[in-house]
């Protein structure tokens, strides 16, 4: 019986890992998926947003960035967190997590960013505030106002699933704002897609 049972735990095992192996395709982030994600952006919130944060960091240097960025940094492993505390209570890091809630799971992380790559709304604390010298930012916003970056999957050994950034330059008019960045859970992606 427990040569069985440990027989019938090594195949489970090994069939699990073998499904785990190979990520599900990025064909699965059709246009279906990107009119999602532009619905979401096309919400006046999210422009209003990234103007104002535009209006105030626009023109900040690039030694004024880090300094915020190492501020994020240090906070994230700090109780005070002024800094993520005003990114996290703004209307639209409110919207977004509502947005990623009603996606039930599509969606395990959103972010916008102004047009030096800070965040200015997010549906959960990042590990960094600063994105701007990141292929997220790097390959959409210099690109152009239409810019789609899609990087590669990776796997999530906490919640077993394979995910992957979806970047675009969020614009109005033709004139750049900023990027928004959704991590798209392929796995539950993949599942809605063959459930239908």
């Amino acid at each position: 019986m427990k040569l069985t049972i440990a027989v019938v735990s090594f195949w489970y095992f090994i069939l699990g890992a073998v499904a785990y192996a190979n990520s599900p395709s990025l064909d699965l982030i059709d246009e279906s998926v990107l009119a999602k994600i532009r619905s979401t952006l096309d919400h006046p919130i999210v422009v209003i947003s990234v103007k104002a944060q535009n209006n105030i960091y626009g023109d900040l240097d690039e030694a004024a960035i880090l300094k915020l960025d190492k501020q994020w940094r240090a906070e994230t492993k700090s109780d005070d967190q002024p800094l993520i505390a005003s990114v996290m209570s703004a209307p639209l890091s409110t919207f977004l997590t509502l947005q990623q809630a009603q996606h039930q799971g599509l969606f395990s992380e959103v972010f916008v960013m102004d047009r030096n790559g800070l965040n200015v709304g997010q549906g959960a604390v990042t590990s960094d505030y600063w994105q701007g010298d990141e292929a997220k930012f790097l390959k959409t916003f210099p690109v152009g106002p239409d810019a789609v970056f899609i990087d590669e999957p990776e796997f999530n050994e906490d919640f077993k699933t394979w995910r992957t950034q979806v970047s675009l330059t969020l614009s109005r008019e033709g004139e750049k704002l900023g990027v928004a960045t959704f991590e798209v859970n392929l796995t539950e992606l993949e599942r809605l897609k063959n459930a239908r």
